[in-house]
């Protein structure tokens, strides 16, 4: 504006000139976008479902919802064979995170707990536990 050097380490006098309305409408149209899709997340409730663990069958089912489309339903099916233990993981701190896992022999990790408000770590064990025993699995830590 002075077309002077005021800063000693910068020289913004070579700065483009962006319009501020230009800028505010980026904003505006990025954060309507942002706030559309996580809305439609809601709605669409993604994510949502249930587990069911068959002794008869030997099969452990994951159902989940997905983004609407063909692909909707999610259904991850697993013998019992192939599962190696539950794990739980537990990291405290400022986004803390306690949930349950299905570890399978191939080193992957499912999670069985839904995102949500972290439960009492005594809780989280105890479900762990009953479901390691209903399973005859080992129990361990991530």
């Amino acid at each position: 504006y002075f077309k002077v050097n005021l800063l000693p380490f910068a020289n913004p006098t070579e700065l483009v000139f962006i319009p501020q309305g230009l800028v505010m409408m980026f904003y505006g149209t990025l954060s309507l976008s942002l706030s559309i899709y996580i809305s439609a997340t809601v709605l669409w409730d993604i994510g949502s479902g249930y587990n069911e663990y068959n002794k008869v069958e030997n099969l452990v089912k994951i159902v989940r919802k997905g983004f609407p489309g063909k692909n909707r339903e999610i259904l991850l099916t697993y013998p019992l064979a192939s599962i190696q233990s539950i794990g739980i993981k537990i990291s405290e701190g400022l986004n803390p995170q306690r949930s349950i896992y299905l570890c399978l022999k191939d080193e992957r990790q499912i999670p069985l707990t839904p995102v949500q408000q972290p439960d009492s770590i005594s809780n989280l064990e105890k479900q762990a536990a009953d479901l390691a025993k209903f399973l005859d699995l080992k129990l361990e830590n991530l």
